[in-house]
């Protein structure tokens, strides 16, 4: 899948403010903005797992439990995974 890269510029002491390591920080930004952007109602589940690099949605949702994030789930949403694992289990 094609992808941007954006460089942004942060304060040296932010990976000590922010407990991350140095080498873990593009992954660490990554998840973070994921998690804001869906919480925010900007991105669905789906693409914030794809932002996030989580392998699954419900890695995604596991990573928004950590931080606390209510999940958006409707009874349309729970419908549509119904017809999905329909399909799947076929």
């Amino acid at each position: 899948m094609p992808s941007k890269t954006v460089t942004i510029d942060i304060p040296d002491t932010f990976s000590i403010t922010a407990k991350v390591k140095h080498h873990e920080l593009p992954e660490y930004i990554k998840k973070t903005l994921a998690v804001e952007l869906y919480r925010e109602g900007i991105l669905s589940l789906g693409k914030a797992a794809e932002l996030a690099g989580a392998s699954t949605k419900w890695e995604m949702l596991t990573i928004l439990n950590e931080r606390k994030v209510p999940i958006h789930y409707t009874s349309e949403d729970a419908k549509e995974d119904l017809k999905t694992l329909k399909k799947v289990v076929k």
